[in-house]
């Protein structure tokens, strides 16, 4: 197991990378904005699962080897990067969908689809991954255990950072998302916000470099 003081350590570095404003915020407020609150945790969900399965993927040495291969981590990239335009050009198409309610969304767009649909970008971020390989071994003690345990416990600080986290915006996002449904025209331009965000976020992601060895 981790010693307290590495588990403070890594739980500070987490908290200051996940605070700031990055893919996954930007795609929890791009879901809420267009879908509302509840898919906007939904979503805030998935990416988290998503991303553990990522950590997952490190503490037993499988990120290592991507993060090493230039076809695979390439490979991943393209298809976070696709599916996120796909998800963000669906988004700015139903825009016209963004006055009706959030239990019609629901019907339109089921939470289950919308879980899934975020699990798979956050399994599929590159740049998480690159992070993950690059820094987590650094809070590792060979003296105190397993590595493997070790970091998948640093994975589980760094989900529920996350999940807290993310889940403030996207209330926040939905919460504005449901203000402006009193006029249609506004309730378009925010659904096609959240698709735009979404369109911008594969952009960054489209430049994700693998971690240094």
């Amino acid at each position: 197991m981790p010693t307290a003081g590495h588990l403070a350590a890594f739980s500070a570095a987490a908290f200051v990378l996940i605070v700031i404003p990055g893919p996954s915020v930007l795609f929890s407020i791009g879901r809420a904005i267009a879908y509302g609150r509840t898919a906007g945790l939904v979503s805030v969900a998935g990416n988290t699962l998503g991303t553990f399965g990522l950590i997952c993927a490190v503490a037993f040495g499988i990120g290592s080897l991507i993060a090493a291969s230039t076809v695979a981590f390439t490979v991943i990239k393209v298809v976070g990067v696709a599916y996120l335009l796909y998800l963000g050009v669906t988004a700015i198409r139903d825009r016209k969908h963004g006055h009706v309610s959030v239990a019609a969304d629901g019907r339109r767009t089921s939470l289950p689809t919308v879980f899934r649909q975020a699990m798979l970008v956050g399994a599929t971020n590159p740049k998480s991954l690159a992070f993950f390989v690059a820094v987590l071994p650094q809070f590792v003690d060979q003296s105190h255990g397993s590595a493997t345990t070790q970091i998948l416990v640093f994975g589980v600080v760094f989900a529920i950072i996350a999940f807290c986290s993310d889940g403030i915006w996207a209330l926040a996002a939905g919460s504005a998302r449901d203000w402006f449904a009193h006029s249609p025209h506004r309730a378009e331009r925010l659904a096609a916000t959240g698709g735009g965000l979404m369109i911008a976020l594969a952009g960054v992601l489209a430049f994700a470099r693998r971690a240094s060895a």
